[in-house]
């Protein structure tokens, strides 16, 4: 039977889990998966907190497990998170996200709950993870160069007068439908822990190997995705490229909900064997967190961030859209804590770049604010958790 007093921990952790994954939800996965859309007049505010909501829940119970079990249990060795080193961690991490929501700056979720469970985990005596870290900071270092270059590059062949726009986005569209049909879910896997891929669970069928399925059917899919957009653009190219903006957004919010929940849940999965809870329950109470932040706190983020940082048109937004799409999904599959922030403002500033302004509005003030931000929520969280900690050690 489950001591009551191993139960009651688990809730204060639970609780603190709840308002940070909150906080993520009214943060980064709420607000910047929409906000190139918004930027380009593609959607109202209102209605982009409600959809993401919804699409955020859905990876977080479909994508999660990864960045879940990342967070909880690869970022310490040597140690397993205490209650009170959960609680105190997603204490300290939820507070500093909840900060930066309501003074108007993306503190970078990934950085803060990262840095806390690493705080945490030294002050019980555990050591650095240096492999995993080392991981961690090749994405993190890679995001603004991989993303902000590809939206720059895609910015500017959607510029481009030789080729037709038209042609250029049924491509992009193609493409987006090959990694849409590789993309894993953990519901599509044979029962053994790991996910499928779409073009995987459709192979069957398919005679012949394996990989010949799996390449059939991604160029089906493919091919299916450029006839729908393309139909789109036929009437009317303006309102075919807002479409397709808003299932990318839709895409990139989904990839947000999968990586960002296991930020809020991922130092409670040490503790879930105490009281039996499966990953799964995890999962789904993590994504109700991020439902309620998006639809309660996001659109003051969505706004800030669509507005603040670049005046976007619907081509430019494709562009940024694109690139957050695939470094969201490269770090679910390997299973990375990322910042949605630092993903999309990179692209924004990238795709800003290939305007013919050559700054394409982007405030180079609110930029240096922006990584300043990052830079200190990283360090300010492995200190003040760790000495948070120390001081909750001393006195109980």
């Amino acid at each position: 039977m489950v001591e009551i007093a191993t139960i009651a921990t688990f809730l204060i952790a639970a609780l603190a889990s709840l308002f940070m994954a909150w906080a993520i939800g009214a943060g980064s996965s709420g607000s910047t998966p929409f906000a190139p859309a918004v930027g380009a007049n593609a959607i109202s505010v209102m209605r982009a907190g409600f959809l993401v909501g919804i699409l955020g829940f859905a990876g977080a119970v479909l994508q999660g497990a990864n960045v879940s079990e990342a967070v909880g249990t690869e970022l310490i060795d040597g140690v397993v998170l205490s209650p009170g080193a959960a609680t105190i961690a997603l204490i300290i991490a939820a507070a500093l996200v909840a900060i930066g929501v309501f003074a108007g700056y993306p503190i970078a979720t990934a950085f803060t709950v990262t840095g806390a469970v690493i705080g945490v985990g030294i002050a019980m005596g555990g050591d650095p993870a240096w492999a995993k870290y080392a991981e961690i900071a090749t994405l993190w270092i890679l995001t603004p160069f991989v993303g902000g270059g590809l939206a720059y590059a895609i910015a500017r062949l959607l510029r481009a007068e030789p080729i037709a726009e038209e042609a250029l986005i049924v491509v992009l569209a193609a493409f987006v439908g090959v990694l849409v049909a590789n993309i894993e879910f953990a519901v599509l896997g044979g029962g053994g822990g790991d996910g499928a891929s779409i073009a995987q669970a459709v192979s069957g069928p398919i005679p012949g190997p394996e990989l010949v399925g799996v390449v059939v059917a991604t160029l089906v899919m493919a091919a299916l995705w450029a006839l729908v957009i393309g139909y789109d653009l036929r009437n009317g190219l303006e309102n075919g490229e807002r479409h397709f903006l808003l299932v990318l957004g839709g895409l990139v919010a989904f990839s947000a909900g999968g990586s960002q929940v296991g930020l809020a849940i991922g130092p409670l999965i040490p503790l879930s064997g105490d009281v039996g809870l499966p990953l799964l329950a995890l999962l789904v109470g993590g994504g109700f967190g991020l439902l309620l932040g998006s639809w309660t706190g996001a659109p003051r983020m969505i706004k800030a961030i669509s507005q603040d940082y670049s005046s976007l048109g619907p081509r430019r937004s494709i562009a940024a859209l694109i690139p957050s799409f695939i470094i969201a999904q490269a770090a679910v599959l390997y299973g990375i804590p990322v910042s949605f922030n630092e993903i999309i403002v990179s692209a924004i500033i990238g795709s800003g770049y290939a305007a013919a302004s050559g700054s394409g509005g982007v405030s180079g003030r609110k930029m240096l604010f922006t990584v300043l931000a990052w830079i200190g929520s990283l360090a300010g969280s492995v200190i003040i958790s760790y000495v948070g900690f120390t001081a909750f050690s001393f006195v109980f």
